[in-house]
């Protein structure tokens, strides 16, 4: 991203980072997403609460628990981490793409809530009017479940981009505050905060969050209602 110019390179730096991990973490987390809400939607079975409650784990877990959780499971001496690192020479935890994965899982619970309530709201008879006529349940998935819940699909994307885009304990927890590598928009307003001198660049970064979490939320908003009157016409 090219330097604006009442930004240092620090600033931008730490928001095409932030903006690159949460594209990361929406794209990454997305197929999950819809096949668990599909499941907490569609299904009924022992267990369904347990996974439901684990699903929104996060949300109500102090971030830096999670980022806990993260590193002893992802670490290179974690449990996961280090088959990863000695088997396939992948390193996770303190790397941008670790700072994704805790984007990823902190804004999880978003995403799969809009989306089930999107699949709830559809029209049963839909589905199975599609199975009368011989389609099967993945064509059905497809062609019928799958476009119907676009509203709620769209805006638990943006709703977990704009999550990730702010989440600092869970990434600080995992991958440190490393300048250049990890440190996003929140890392990088902490550290200011504690540098003499740093208000000012502080401030313009505070205002670069809330601006593009403004504007995700309001295109959340403005698609999510354009698309539901396409598919009410």
């Amino acid at each position: 991203m090219q330097n604006l110019n009442f930004l240092s390179p620090m600033e931008t730096d730490a928001i095409a980072l932030s903006l690159q991990v949460s594209f990361v973490a929406v794209v990454a987390s997305l197929p999950l997403g819809i096949l668990v809400a599909w499941v907490l939607a569609r299904f009924n079975f022992p267990g369904r609460t347990i996974l439901d409650a684990i699903v929104h784990l996060p949300l109500i877990l102090p971030p830096v628990v999670v980022g806990y959780i993260l590193l002893i499971t992802f670490g290179r001496r974690g449990v996961l981490g280090s088959f990863l690192n000695d088997t396939l020479g992948i390193s996770i935890a303190f790397s941008w793409q670790g700072a994704a994965v805790a984007g990823a899982v902190m804004a999880f619970p978003l995403m799969v809530r809009a989306i089930r309530l999107s699949m709830e709201s559809i029209e049963p008879g839909l589905e199975q009017a599609a199975r009368t006529l011989g389609a099967g349940p993945l064509h059905v998935f497809l062609t019928v479940t799958l476009p119907l819940t676009a509203p709620g699909l769209l805006t638990g994307c943006l709703l977990a981009f704009a999550r990730s885009l702010g989440e600092f304990g869970a990434t600080v927890a995992f991958v440190s505050n490393i300048p250049g590598e990890t440190q996003t928009m929140p890392l990088a307003l902490y550290a200011l905060i504690n540098t003499p001198g740093g208000e000012s660049g502080a401030f313009r970064l505070v205002i670069a969050a809330v601006a593009l979490s403004f504007i995700a939320l309001l295109a959340s908003e403005f698609l999510a209602r354009r698309l539901s009157r396409r598919l009410r016409a």
